[in-house]
C-alpha cells in the first residue's frame, strides 16, 4: 500500500525539482497515456477538448505547480472579456473591453517578470527602501494556515509570456474581426492551454489555431512519419548539442570566464549560438511533432536562422513567431512605416528612463534622447527621408522592448539594442554605393587601429579585428566590382553573388554570437543580482579575447574539447545544409515502413540518451 501511495504521489504531486520535461520518461508516459484516450474520443469534438484542456493543466501544474491558477485566471478572464468586445456595438466600448484584456494581462505579468524592477525604480525615484514581496504567496500561506510559501522572492512561472502573449493576440484577433470568440470556455481553455506548446512556444495566434478546434480529427500516414521525426530530431537537438555542448564547455567558460584563454571565451560564445538554437528549437520540435500526432498544426518559429545573410533577415528565421507578434501588435500600432503616434514618443523617454534605472547612469538616458531627439530633428527638416526615419525609430523600439521581453535588466536591454543597430546599419549600408561601402569601413577601420594604438583597451582589439575582417571580405568584392565594369562576366557575377551571400552569412553568425555575450551572461539570475553579474561576466569575457593570445596552447585546447568542437561543426554542417536536402530526407523517413521505422526510433533513442547528463537540463526559454 505504500508502495502505491508513493506512486501516485510522485504521479500527481508537483516535485521542484522534478518537472515534466520532453526530454524525461515521465512524459513520454504521459503522452502515451494521454493519446491512448484520446484515441478513444477524437470524434467527440467536445468531449476531445476537453479532455485536452484537463490534461494541460495537469501538464502544467507538474511543471509550475500552483501558479496553474494564474493560467485558468487568464483563460477565464479573456474568454468572458472577448465576449463583451464582440457582442459590444459601439467602437469605443470595444476599446475600452480590449484595453481592459491588455491590462489584465500585462498587470499579472509584470508583476511576476518586473516587480524587482519596479521596487528598484521607486526606491531610487523616492529614496526609499521597500523589498519585493509575494502577495501570491502570502494568500496561499493564509489558505493552507502555513508558512509553506516564502513571500519575500517572487519567482517567475514558467510560460507566463508565452500564455499571456497568447491571451493577448486572441481578444484583438477577436476586436480586429479576424475571428469569431470561441463557442464556450473549454474550447477556450485548450486553445490557451494545449501543453506541447504552453511553456515555450510557438507563440500561436487565435486566427490559425481556434479554425483547428473544430475540425475533425485526421492523422495521414505521411503526417505520422512527419511528426515522429520532428521529434526525434528535437530530441537529438535537446540532449546530444544543447545539453552536452553546455554541460561541457559553455557553462564552465561562462561562470568563470578568467580561468580560460582568449580563444575558449571566443569558442564559447560561437559554440553557445548553437547550444541556444538547439535547445530553442528542439523544443519547438518536439511540440510540433507531438500536436501533429494529435491532428494539430502549429506554426513554424525557426528557419534555419544562421543562413541569414544579415540581420534583418535573421530576425525573420528566428522565433518567428515572436517577431510576428511584436510587428502586429507592437510595430504596427506604434504607426510601423507610416508615422509616428503618441506611443512612439511614450516610448522613447520610457526606454530612456529604463536605461538609467538598469544602468545606473544619467549618461544613458542623455545618450539615448540625444539619438532619439537627433532623429526627430532629421526627419523633420529632411519630410522626403521621414517614412525611413520613422520606421526605423519604430523598428529599434520594437527590438528595444522585445530585448526587455526576456527579462527587466540591462543585458537584455543591450541584446534587443544591437540587434537593432545591426538591422539599423544594413539598412543604410545596403544603400551605398560599393565605393562608398569601401571608403566607410576603411575610416572606421583606421579609427579603431588608432583607438587600439593611443587608447589600448580589449575592447577595441576585439572591435578591429572584427572590422579588419569585414574591410578584407569588402575590399575583395570591391575589386570584384571594379573588374565587372570591363567584362562580361554573368557566370562570374552568380558566383560572387553566392560568395557574397556566405560572406553575410558568417559575418551576420559572428555578430549575433557577439549580441549573445549579453544574453547569456544573466540568463538564470536571479533579478537582483542579473545587471551586475550580466556586466561582470561580459566585460570579463571581452578582456579575455581582447588580450594578447598564447597560440602555443590552441592546438592542446582543441584536443582537450575535440567532442566539443567536432560536434559544434558537426551541428553547424547540418544546419547550413540545403533546404531541399533537409525536406527529402524528412519525406522519405515519412514514407518508410513502420517496421524500419520502428527500429531507427529505436536507435535514434538509444544513441540519444548516451549523450544525456547527470540532471536533466531545462529549456532554456523556460524562464521567460
Amino acid at each position: 500500500m505504500d508502495l502505491i501511495l508513493s506512486f501516485l504521489s510522485k504521479t500527481f504531486a508537483f516535485d521542484e525539482n522534478s518537472p515534466l520535461l520532453f526530454t524525461q520518461f515521465y512524459f513520454w508516459a504521459f503522452f502515451a497515456i494521454v493519446f491512448a484516450v484520446f484515441s478513444l474520443i477524437h470524434s467527440k469534438r467536445l468531449l476531445r477538448n476537453t479532455f485536452l484542456f484537463i490534461v494541460s493543466l495537469f501538464f502544467y501544474y507538474k511543471t509550475s505547480g500552483l501558479f496553474v491558477l494564474l493560467l485558468i485566471f487568464a483563460t477565464i478572464s479573456d474568454f468572458f472579456i472577448a465576449k463583451l468586445v464582440y457582442l459590444s456595438d459601439k467602437e469605443l466600448h470595444r476599446k475600452l473591453f480590449v484595453g481592459l484584456s491588455v491590462c489584465i494581462n500585462l498587470l499579472v505579468l509584470s508583476y511576476f517578470k518586473y516587480s524587482y524592477f519596479f521596487v528598484d525604480l521607486v526606491n531610487s525615484l523616492f529614496g526609499t527602501t521597500f523589498q519585493v514581496y509575494d502577495y501570491f504567496a502570502a494568500i496561499g500561506n493564509t489558505l493552507t494556515s502555513s508558512n509553506r510559501f516564502n513571500v519575500d522572492q517572487i519567482i517567475l512561472p514558467v510560460g507566463i509570456s508565452f500564455y499571456t502573449f497568447q491571451t493577448i493576440s486572441y481578444t484583438m484577433d477577436v476586436y480586429r474581426r479576424r475571428v469569431a470568440p470561441v463557442k464556450n470556455i473549454l474550447d477556450y481553455g485548450f486553445y490557451v492551454s494545449f501543453f506541447p506548446q504552453l511553456v515555450a512556444g510557438p507563440i500561436v495566434r487565435a486566427a490559425e489555431f481556434i479554425p483547428q478546434v473544430y475540425k475533425p480529427y485526421f492523422l495521414g500516414r505521411r503526417q505520422f512519419g512527419i511528426a515522429i521525426f520532428w521529434i526525434l530530431n528535437g530530441l537529438a537537438k535537446k540532449i546530444i548539442l544543447s545539453d552536452y555542448l553546455a554541460v561541457n564547455f559553455i557553462d564552465r567558460v561562462f561562470d568563470n570566464p578568467m580561468l580560460f584563454s582568449g580563444f575558449e571565451n571566443l569558442m564559447a560564445l560561437f559554440v553557445y549560438s548553437l547550444q541556444v538554437y538547439a535547445d530553442f528549437s528542439g523544443y519547438t520540435d518536439i511540440a510540433i511533432g507531438v500536436a501533429m500526432i494529435m491532428g494539430f498544426y502549429l506554426p513554424q518559429n525557426f528557419n534555419s536562422p544562421y543562413k541569414a545573410p544579415n540581420a534583418s533577415n535573421f530576425w525573420k528565421r528566428w522565433h518567428i513567431s515572436l517577431s510576428r507578434w511584436l510587428q502586429d501588435y507592437l510595430y504596427i500600432p506604434l504607426g510601423g512605416n507610416r508615422n509616428a503616434t503618441f506611443g512612439t514618443f511614450f516610448w522613447i523617454i520610457a526606454i530612456a528612463a529604463i536605461g538609467v534605472l538598469l544602468s545606473g547612469s544619467v549618461t544613458i538616458a542623455i545618450i539615448v534622447l540625444s539619438i532619439a531627439l537627433g532623429i526627430v530633428l532629421w526627419g523633420i527638416f529632411r519630410p522626403e527621408r521621414r517614412n525611413k526615419i520613422i520606421t526605423n525609430l519604430n523598428m529599434m523600439i520594437t527590438m528595444l522592448l522585445g530585448g526587455l521581453w526576456h527579462g527587466a535588466s540591462f543585458n537584455f536591454m543591450i541584446w534587443g539594442g544591437l540587434n537593432g543597430v545591426g538591422m539599423l546599419i544594413y539598412k543604410i549600408w545596403r544603400g551605398w554605393s560599393m565605393n562608398v561601402k569601401m571608403l566607410m569601413v576603411a575610416l572606421v577601420t583606421a579609427l579603431l587601429i588608432c583607438l587600439v594604438y593611443f587608447t589600448p583597451a580589449p575592447i577595441w582589439n576585439v572591435l578591429a579585428v572584427w572590422c579588419g575582417i569585414i574591410a578584407i571580405g569588402t575590399l575583395i568584392r570591391w575589386i570584384n566590382a571594379q573588374l565587372e565594369k570591363t567584362r562580361d562576366a554573368r557566370h562570374e557575377m552568380q558566383e560572387n553573388s553566392k560568395l557574397g551571400n556566405a560572406w553575410g552569412i558568417f559575418q551576420t553568425f559572428i555578430f549575433i554570437s557577439f549580441t549573445r555575450l549579453f544574453f547569456r551572461s544573466g540568463s538564470n539570475l536571479d533579478p537582483d543580482l542579473a545587471n551586475e553579474h550580466a556586466w561582470n561576466t561580459a566585460k570579463n569575457m571581452v578582456h579575455q579575447m581582447g588580450s594578447a593570445w598564447n597560440l602555443e596552447v590552441i592546438p592542446d585546447i582543441c584536443l582537450g574539447y575535440w567532442k566539443v568542437f567536432v560536434l559544434f561543426i558537426i551541428g553547424m554542417i547540418i544546419h547550413w545544409l540545403p533546404t531541399r536536402w533537409k525536406r527529402w530526407y524528412r519525406i522519405n523517413f515519412a514514407l518508410l515502413p513502420l517496421p524500419v521505422m520502428a527500429i531507427i526510433v529505436v536507435a535514434v533513442v538509444f544513441i540519444v540518451y548516451q549523450f544525456i547528463t547527470a540532471d536533466l537540463q531545462a529549456f532554456i526559454y523556460f524562464q521567460f
